[in-house]
């Protein structure tokens, strides 16, 4: 397919900025998808092990009886707790790494026309690598006091239920500006949160709505991608049901969930990368609402172009 540069910093409505998204996927999604498998290919390498010591361990868990070996029951929960933790560990790192490899590649395509090489990605990633763990650290504590406010509300009954989404669509949506703002304008740690606020509570509606729509849209990727891997295991285990085979302790049913497992977590890491290039997307937008910087620029050089 020819490639086409999409132009983020417009002042664009809300659906333009969602037609804008799903340009830059159908015209990058082969370039940024070969870029993010390099360098994610340790993590998912681990994801896989990790996945399956912990489907492993579930499987011995659940019957008890560890048939993969000579081990025991504490060897059993030795697997499901440590592949669990590690899983989970994972799975931080990577977010971690594809929140700044997505934000990353964005404003490279920006800044470059639509061009963008792996060795600037890494670079803007190595200068930014000290406000990136300031604000995981900060970003955990957030996370952490909407664990506690979610349990407070979801006591009432629907109104706590859209509290808590709405809570969670702005906290991504904070998390991704910020990241944006920090790699974008390599603002300081003070700067770019400040600005992912402002950004995020000056256009509210604007945003939770964006964050809305597009976990939608990649909740449906999702299904897409597990499709077929959940349509195989569903119809082993029915077969396994009628002709009474045990699924619990059973090395190939151990393996088919397994791969079932690992399809679940990898798409699930993949999508939330998808998310923070929506989110790049969205910051030009509302960037550009404010600062108007992009639009003065061309105006600017159709006056030189003039005296010329």
């Amino acid at each position: 397919m020819k490639k086409q540069y999409i132009e983020f910093r417009n002042r664009s409505g809300f659906g333009d900025i969602i037609n804008n998204y799903f340009l830059f996927l159908k015209y990058n999604f082969k370039e940024y998808s070969s870029l993010y498998l390099r360098y994610n290919a340790v993590s998912i390498v681990l994801t896989i092990i990790a996945s399956y010591l912990l489907v492993t361990g579930f499987m011995g868990l659940a019957s008890r009886d560890f048939r993969f070996g000579m081990g025991t029951n504490i060897e059993t929960e030795g697997y499901f707790f440590g592949g669990m933790i590690i899983l989970l560990l994972i799975i931080f790192v990577t977010s971690l790494i594809n929140y700044s490899f997505s934000s990353a590649y964005v404003v490279d395509y920006v800044n470059n026309n639509g061009k963008v090489e792996s060795k600037s990605i890494w670079k803007q990633i190595k200068r930014n690598i000290g406000d990136i763990i300031i604000l995981v650290i900060v970003g955990a504590l957030m996370y952490f006091a909407y664990l506690i406010i979610s349990v407070m509300i979801s006591f009432i009954p629907f109104l706590g239920f859209i509290a808590q989404y709405a809570m969670s669509f702005t906290l991504s949506a904070i998390f991704g500006l910020t990241f944006m703002s920090m790699f974008s304008r390599s603002n300081g740690f003070s700067q770019a949160i400040s600005e992912g606020f402002n950004f995020t509570f000056n256009s509210f509606l604007k945003v939770i709505g964006y964050g809305l729509v597009i976990g939608i849209l990649n909740l449906m990727v999702t299904a897409l991608i597990l499709a077929i891997p959940g349509f195989l295991i569903g119809i082993y285990t029915y077969f396994s049901v009628e002709n009474n085979i045990e699924l619990v302790g059973n090395t190939f049913a151990t393996l088919v969930f397994t791969f079932g497992f690992i399809a679940f977590i990898l798409s699930f890491i993949y999508t939330q990368a998808l998310t923070q290039v929506a989110f790049g997307v969205l910051y030009y937008n509302l960037f550009e609402l404010k600062h108007n910087t992009y639009l003065q620029q061309k105006i600017n050089q159709i006056g030189v172009n003039e005296q010329l």
